[in-house]
Order: C-alpha cells, then sequence, then structure tokens
C-alpha cells in the first residue's frame, strides 16, 4: 500500500507517504505558506523513498474541519492529484487525525478540538481501539462553554488541540475534573492522517476524487460588524 497524505486545515502544513506501514512526513508551522510548500514537500519525499507517482495506490486528506483556505486547499491539492493518476481519495476528519496524535499513554477517550475562531470551536470526541479510532459522538462548531462530553461511564479523558486555548482556556477549566490530561498545542500531522486512511482504504472507504468535500460544519467564515460587537460585549 502506497499513499500519499496532505493535511493543511490548521496554520501547520504537513505532508506524508505511507510505504506498507512505514511513514515519512514533512511538517512545519507554517501560516500562509500551505500552498507553497505542500506540492514540493509530496516531490521531495516520493524522490527520497524512489517511488514514482504512478505506483501510488490512493492520495489521503484531511477534509476538516479547520481553516476554510486551508481545508479548500487541501481538497484541492488531493483531487489534483488523485485525478492526474486517476486514483481515488481517502477523506479523513481532521479532528480523528488530532485525536490519532493523542498520547498513547493516556486515557483512551479523546476530545480533540481546534480553534475555530469567531469565539467558537470545532470538537470531536473518540476512542481509541487498537491502532485506530471511533467517533463517540458527531463533529460540531460551537462555544467552548457549549462543550459537553458524550454521557459513558464516567472515565478519563485527554484533551487534544488548540480548541483547549481558545477563550483563556475555558473549555479545560470546564472539563477540568474529567481531563487528566490536555495538549492545547497539539495540531494535525499528515503521519497520524496516512495511517488513517491507510486503515479506511482497506476497509474500501475511498471514494473518485471529485467526490471528496470539505467538512466546514459551519457555512459563514466571518463574523458581521454586529455579531463582532455582540463577542467583544461578551468577553467584559
Amino acid at each position: 500500500m502506497k499513499l500519499l497524505a496532505f493535511e493543511t486545515a490548521t496554520e501547520a502544513c504537513s505532508v506524508a507517504l505511507y510505504l506498507d506501514g512505514q511513514v515519512r512526513e514533512r511538517f512545519e508551522i507554517a501560516p500562509r505558506r500551505h500552498a507553497e510548500l505542500a506540492l514540493p514537500w509530496a516531490d521531495a519525499l516520493l524522490a527520497e523513498a524512489g517511488v514514482a507517482r504512478t505506483q501510488l495506490d490512493a492520495i489521503a486528506v484531511g477534509r476538516g474541519p479547520g481553516a476554510f483556505t486551508g481545508v479548500r486547499l487541501a481538497i484541492a491539492l488531493a483531487q489534483g492529484v488523485a485525478l492526474a493518476l486517476d486514483r481515488p481519495v481517502v477523506p479523513v476528519s481532521t479532528l480523528a487525525v488530532l485525536a490519532a496524535g493523542a498520547a498513547v499513554a493516556g486515557p483512551a477517550r479523546i476530545l480533540a478540538t481546534i480553534d475555530a475562531r469567531m469565539g467558537e470551536v470545532y470538537a470531536g470526541a473518540f476512542l481509541r481501539e487498537g491502532d485506530g479510532l471511533a467517533a463517540l459522538d458527531v463533529e460540531r462548531v460551537l462555544a467552548p462553554g457549549a462543550v459537553e462530553l458524550p454521557a459513558d461511564d464516567g472515565g478519563e479523558w485527554q484533551g487534544v488541540g488548540t480548541g483547549f486555548a481558545a477563550a483563556d482556556g475555558l473549555l479545560a477549566q470546564r472539563l477540568q475534573s474529567r481531563l487528566a490530561a490536555v495538549d492545547a498545542a497539539a495540531l494535525p500531522r499528515a503521519a497520524d492522517l496516512a495511517r488513517l486512511a491507510a486503515a479506511a482504504f482497506a476497509r474500501g472507504e475511498a471514494v473518485a476524487a471529485e467526490r471528496a468535500e470539505p467538512a466546514y460544519l459551519r457555512d459563514n467564515v466571518a463574523l458581521t460588524l454586529v455579531e463582532q460587537q455582540a463577542l467583544r460585549a461578551s468577553r467584559r
């Protein structure tokens, strides 16, 4: 199985090459440089491994949620490469990718969050099962004060992602009695995306390139002036 993965939904840009269980990755926190870096990194990874593009079985992509521009770019890159090679695309939730990078030694229940700006966070709850993940709830975009853990047996969770740093760490403060650990600096990585995508490909979850769609979770990309004033007032 040979798979190329693009994850650009946050300020981190990363590309990974999955080769029969082995993963090579380029990763950098590089706001506004994703379009400049992603394809050259992909070519470099393939060259280093001695693999031609035509040898790839599929292209993986972090479908979001995340920054609108970054998500659109990732989908466009994956579709462009896949269409040129006549290969399928494996879209994977960026929140699942983030959860997959959580500490293996931590609790198996993982709350993955990304700062969505505009006073909101993207949030998804997952359960680690062996080398895979199971979603415990639908992914949402909502205010940090509205995030709740799914009903369960009261076990501990670990939190990952920049949503825990949003609103002065409100989410971590609210859920601190249930969280064994929090990594508020964690960002999704293409290496984790590649591993999840390889498993998804084996399950038959790849789609035709033109069917790969972004997961924005919300339609509006900016607050109106009235909404901005209301948000500022709520923070006083």
